[in-house]
């Protein structure tokens, strides 16, 4: 009678291990899908093509710049830091990007508890130094650099998601 059960329970192992790794590999497919839906949105934004990127706007050093090589805790303080951005803009237009930034972080969170990285929610940042006086002097030009940096980095993000991220 023990060995039908120890025999049952030896055959049913393989599915229960594999049960559990259909669902990181749809995270990791919600999070990818995400990050191109977010590229998509601010193709979308017509004045972002308008201004080059690579204009210089005194004041925007808080602003990310691209990472070689991202861990998950440093993408999700990098897209905290550009969230907090976003939320400072009166433009309507990065609205919605916040939001999906927002639930970009959460996959992250998931993925990170799913690989049993110690992954602590980023705190609330301090509010960033002289971004009052940036949007103040020059709005229009600090969204389109903002927007166009966010990104170059969501696109090394999608890109190291293809391979293994560490915590």
């Amino acid at each position: 009678m023990r060995c039908g059960f120890l025999c049952r329970f030896l055959w049913l192992w393989p599915y229960l291990f594999y049960a559990d790794a259909a669902p990181i590999q749809k995270v990791q497919d919600d999070t990818k899908t995400l990050i191109k839906t977010i590229v998509t949105r601010i193709n979308d934004i017509a004045h972002t093509r308008s201004v080059s990127s690579k204009q210089r706007v005194t004041g925007l050093d808080f602003i990310p710049r691209l990472h070689p090589v991202l861990s998950l805790s440093k993408m999700d303080q990098t897209l905290a830091i550009y969230q907090q951005i976003l939320t400072s803009l009166p433009s309507g237009n990065v609205l919605q990007i916040s939001n999906d930034l927002e639930n970009l972080r959460d996959l992250l969170h998931l993925m990170a508890s799913s690989n049993s990285c110690p992954f602590p929610r980023t705190r609330s940042l301090k509010t960033l130094e002289g971004l009052d006086d940036v949007l103040e002097a020059s709005l229009y030009s600090t969204e389109v650099v903002v927007l166009s940096r966010l990104q170059g980095s969501l696109q090394d993000m999608l890109q190291q998601l293809d391979f293994s991220t560490g915590c």
